[in-house]
């Protein structure tokens, strides 16, 4: 049972990383408009004007600050240092862009500090193809494997204002309550750490003119790589059934949870695999560009995504009372094909009207 200090705590850590991130933003903005670190409107460039680019600065120093504060887990300082890894590999690119090989090897070593200092490891997959547990070389792959495609999933659709510091929020305060509720109070406390510095950088990202801000990479790849910690802890915990709040399907629910950064993560990969283009060559075939096109604002944008990944997790924590993991995942699946193809259905029946 949460006592009632823990409950003080969760508040705490809260508000003490939501402080630190709005109280540093302003001060980065002064920074960047002095040295001219903005982020240049070009042809992929979903905004007219120059925005500073390094709203993570301020996110991470949110997070860190809160859960090194509050959080008590001897694992801790692992995490800050893969993800302190991610941070320079960020702002890097942020500031000089790198190569997108220079980027996924950063993001392969800081995966590997994680999982070689702490237990956050892929041990069982849920009876997924009949298989339950796994041996630790086919389980550290999977492992770092799963923390690449989470990160690039929130980098990739950090494209538009507010969505992926949106969705990160959802996703991370939907585990965050899962957490809590089965009486996980140090990955409640992760939770909210990130859920703070997301709100204090949405406040200026959607609603400043003077100060707004992008998260730029070091944001999105701090975000997914939490993020990722966060869900191969939620299926470590549900290799176990022995409480009530237990989850059967984990791997499935865990895709319904990360649907839009997930999915759309998979849509890209095969276009640009289809189409010929590099893998890691940049495009505007994500699906919130597809609704820019229709004409919708960013916010309309996001609004629509945050309410389609919300039925998703609904869909997911209901369904699988009922389905198998494999079910689950299928039904899932193919629900997304329907509805995240609906934008680009929309933009052919309006250009083919156009041409009539």
């Amino acid at each position: 049972m949460i006592l009632e200090n823990e409950n003080i705590r969760l508040i705490i850590a809260i508000v003490a990383s939501f402080a630190m991130t709005y109280i540093s933003i302003p001060s980065i903005v002064r920074v960047a408009n002095i040295k001219h670190l903005f982020d240049e409107p070009g042809k992929r460039a979903s905004h007219s004007n120059k925005v500073p680019t390094l709203g993570g600065l301020a996110i991470f120093a949110g997070f860190s600050v809160s859960s090194l504060i509050f959080v008590n887990l001897p694992e801790l300082k692992y995490i800050i240092a893969g993800i302190i890894i991610l941070f320079f590999v960020g702002i890097k690119d942020d500031i000089l862009v790198i190569a997108p090989l220079t980027k996924l090897l950063g993001q392969i070593f800081s995966a590997t500090v994680i999982i070689m200092f702490t237990d956050i490891e892929i041990t069982n997959i849920h009876g997924l193809f009949g298989i339950n547990d796994i041996p630790r070389y086919i389980g550290i792959p999977l492992t770092v494997f799963t923390i690449i495609v989470i990160t690039n999933g929130f980098n990739l659709i950090d494209g538009i204002d507010g969505l992926s510091a949106s969705i990160g929020s959802l996703v991370t305060g939907t585990l965050g309550y899962w957490f809590y509720r089965t009486g996980h109070i140090e990955l409640t406390i992760i939770s909210l750490s990130l859920i703070g510095a997301l709100l204090a950088f949405l406040r200026f990202n959607l609603y400043s003119y003077q100060r707004k801000i992008f998260m730029g990479d070091t944001g999105s790849l701090i975000i997914g790589l939490i993020i990722s910690i966060l869900i191969i802890k939620f299926n470590q915990i549900n290799t176990e059934h022995n409480f009530e709040l237990s989850i059967w399907g984990a791997p499935a629910v865990s895709f319904g949870i990360l649907i839009l950064p997930l999915f759309d993560t998979l849509r890209v990969m095969f276009i640009r695999l289809c189409t010929g283009k590099g893998m890691f060559r940049p495009d505007k075939n994500h699906i919130h560009h597809k609704l820019l096109d229709l004409g919708l604002t960013h916010k309309k944008a996001t609004f629509i995504l945050i309410i389609t990944n919300v039925i998703f997790i609904i869909l997911a924590f209901c369904l699988n009372q009922i389905l198998r993991t494999r079910t689950l995942l299928l039904v899932l699946f193919l629900l997304a094909m329907i509805i995240f193809y609906i934008p680009t259905f929309l933009k052919r029946k309006k250009e083919k009207e156009f041409e009539i």
